[in-house]
């Protein structure tokens, strides 16, 4: 064998347990209890202290590259995404010039990555208003699958699918056999609503009510069971559609759904006036909604959590005057995601075997890469070497994002990142290693 890693503790498809890890040709090829006493050209032996964990899968990130890669870039992204044990991502289609909705964006998008990324990285395809057509070439091509709004996106050039354009295009993925993934609030509702503006957090959390997920999820799921088509919820913020949710699923819709860290993080009674760093859509909600999204993902109905990392200037964020209705909605917590949620779920008795699962071994499912996300024989070496009892404080100028803005600045989490590698090879951030991932191949 190349590699061979000796860990203490080690999560596992059988849970956590002592075993040795062997590595050949970038594949694991066996996981032994240590007294087997594999060998190897090179042994890691792992600290006391430390965990070997699956690398962890991250399919929700814009990298707004090319086009706005101030904002972020491939280099900035997957460098972050190393630094937090983050191993794969998956690129949303928006925010990049052009944004990834027919086959020429999406080779402009692939031939920009190229060579410039230090994890491995997919990509999701766009549905709008008109590209109907271009949906089956896409997917030939090799994307995941496809993401749509049912309100405006933030940039014009990513218009929202009305009611029958996205039943044509759900009837149209569900002959092709791929996922839509659904930003899900409702535009009449919140076109109806307060209108954001100023400093205080409470006027622009009025202007995005639970409602708006509400409606617009009950209407996705009514889509899904009437076209049989495959469906995923995208940065479920609203816990009241928890019980649709689990329903449509009895009923046998196809339907998944995903939740982020910066909603079981924090809660809107905690965020300051002005502190536009949290703004994000939809929004971050009261301390009771946190603890009913920490309840589904115990009882299985939130699948899985991903960053939702969306990243800009800090002048987009509008710092000088603090308003929440000028202000850019996005969080960037790539680097953070872990320990984020580490923090949070210890305290509420979860163990690394539950954060493997929603952050490694459900996404890689979900996209269906079969060789992601989880220790065990064929699957690729990737790997995250995280201590979880040793704290820091996060300095959102240290982090490997392109700008200094986080929600998390100054916040202590638990739980740190001293190693990640890819295909058994550590990833430093200095020489790009990463390959550019097609649906079916990995």
């Amino acid at each position: 064998m190349d590699l061979v890693f000796r860990a203490r503790r080690a999560v596992t498809p059988a849970g956590e347990q002592a075993c040795d890890v062997g590595v050949t040709d970038g594949r694991i090829v066996a996981v032994e209890p240590p007294a087997a006493g594999l060998t190897a050209d090179r042994v890691i032996e792992l600290g006391g202290d430390e965990v070997l964990l699956p690398g962890l899968v991250d399919t929700h990130v814009h990298v707004n590259d090319p086009g706005r890669s101030e904002w972020e870039g491939f280099e900035s992204a997957t460098r972050a995404a190393a630094a937090g044990g983050v191993t794969t991502i998956v690129d949303m289609p928006l925010n990049s010039l052009p944004p990834t909705v027919d086959g020429a964006a999406l080779q402009v998008k692939r031939e920009t990555a190229a060579g410039r990324v230090h994890v491995d990285v997919g990509f999701w395809g766009g549905a709008i208003p008109g590209n109907g057509s271009e949906l089956a070439p896409l997917h030939e091509a090799g994307v995941f699958g496809f993401k749509c709004f049912l309100l405006h996106s933030g940039v014009d050039e990513f218009p929202p699918l009305g009611e029958e354009e996205l039943e044509a295009d759900l009837r149209r993925l569900r002959a092709l056999g791929a996922t839509m993934i659904v930003h899900a609030e409702d535009a009449g509702t919140i076109d109806h609503a307060p209108r954001p503006h100023g400093r205080h957090y409470h006027d622009f959390l009025r202007s995005r009510p639970r409602g708006a997920e509400n409606f617009a999820i009950a209407r996705v799921i009514e889509l899904a069971r009437r076209t049989g088509a495959r469906v995923h919820i995208l940065h479920l913020s609203s816990s009241d559609a928890l019980p649709m949710i689990a329903s449509a699923r009895r009923d046998g819709v196809a339907l998944t759904v995903e939740t982020c860290p910066h909603y079981l993080s924090f809660t809107a009674e905690e965020i300051a006036d002005g502190a536009t760093q949290f703004k994000c859509c939809p929004p971050i909600r009261e301390s009771e909604n946190r603890e009913l999204l920490w309840r589904g993902l115990a009882e299985g109905v939130i699948d899985c959590v991903v960053s939702d990392h969306s990243p800009c200037t800090p002048e987009l964020k509008r710092f000088d005057a603090g308003d929440f209705g000028a202000a850019w909605g996005g969080i960037a917590g790539l680097q953070v995601g872990l320990p984020a949620v580490w923090t949070q779920a210890r305290q509420r008795g979860f163990g690394l075997a539950d954060v493997v699962r929603w952050m490694a071994r459900r996404p890689a499912e979900l996209t269906g890469m079969r060789r992601k996300g989880r220790i065990a024989v064929g699957a690729d070496a990737d790997f995250c070497v995280f201590a979880p009892d040793e704290a820091f404080v996060v300095d959102a100028a240290k982090l490997r994002h392109r700008n200094p803005v986080s929600a998390y600045h100054g916040r202590p989490l638990a739980g740190v990142v001293r190693g990640t590698w890819l295909r058994g090879r550590e990833v430093t951030g200095e020489q790009p290693r990463g390959e550019l991932l097609v649906r079916g191949s990995v």
